[in-house]
């Protein structure tokens, strides 16, 4: 395998599956499947998942909510989905252990970074919850900051598109894909990869991001082999 340590993205939505809300067990079990093949070739992996299948802060502080409050709602939406996750891992027979930035005793480990790593050289899968444990925060942004400390070779991001383009291609039939792109690239052509927090935090730790489509079976263990899978955006 071309990475040794990765950290791999996941969006709360993908958990969805065809459903409106909520998460999908057939959905959970396919992406177990689909870490395995690449935990079975020696992969390290860490995990960071969103929760806006269930809730998201921006929404709720939109509605009138307060922006805290709702962003601690979210990270434990996160928690939810990250224990869900760890379920579908762990029927699959891999070890895992789950990690949030809030204590929460009777359900996760709190993070603590020596822990994680050598839960990772032990071969267990590492799930990151609660985001950074602190409001105002994206889980983007949680991804790259546990991916810099664990030290991943790179960030995963895995979505239902197979890339980075020109402009949406769900709206845009004429929109064209980019194979690789510099930190610089995506900045002056003002494309969406993560939020700017986060993007400059890879970019400051010359971290590669590569966005790929993870509903395709096989396309995880092709982009931790090296393949050109989806977009890659390095230095």
């Amino acid at each position: 395998m071309k990475y040794n340590r990765i950290l791999l993205k996941l969006s709360g939505e993908a958990l969805m599956g065809e459903r409106q809300y909520g998460i999908d067990p057939q959905r959970l079990a396919e992406y177990a499947q689909e870490i395995k093949l690449i935990h079975d070739k020696g992969v390290q992996i860490a995990i960071v998942i969103g929760g806006g299948n269930i809730f998201r802060g921006l929404a709720g502080a939109s509605n009138g909510m307060d922006r805290v409050q709702g962003d601690y709602m979210g990270m434990l939406a996160t928690v939810i989905n990250g224990m869900a996750l760890q379920g579908a891992l762990e029927d699959a027979g891999m070890q895992t252990r789950l990690q949030t930035a809030l204590e929460i005793k009777a359900i996760a480990e709190p993070y603590i970074k020596r822990k994680a790593v050598r839960h990772l050289e032990k071969g267990r899968i590492v799930i990151f919850g609660a985001g950074t444990g602190n409001p105002y925060f994206t889980t983007d942004t949680a991804a790259v900051l546990r991916g810099v400390e664990v030290e991943a070779d790179v960030i995963l991001k895995g979505t239902r598109v197979d890339g980075i383009y020109t402009a949406d291609p769900e709206k845009d039939l004429t929109a064209t894909k980019y194979d690789t792109l510099t930190f610089e690239d995506v900045l002056k052509k003002g494309l969406n990869v993560m939020d700017t927090t986060a993007f400059t935090l890879s970019q400051e730790n010359a971290l590669p991001i590569i966005v790929f489509d993870m509903n395709k079976p096989g396309n995880l263990v092709k982009v931790c082999d090296g393949e050109l899978v989806g977009t890659t955006v390095n230095v």
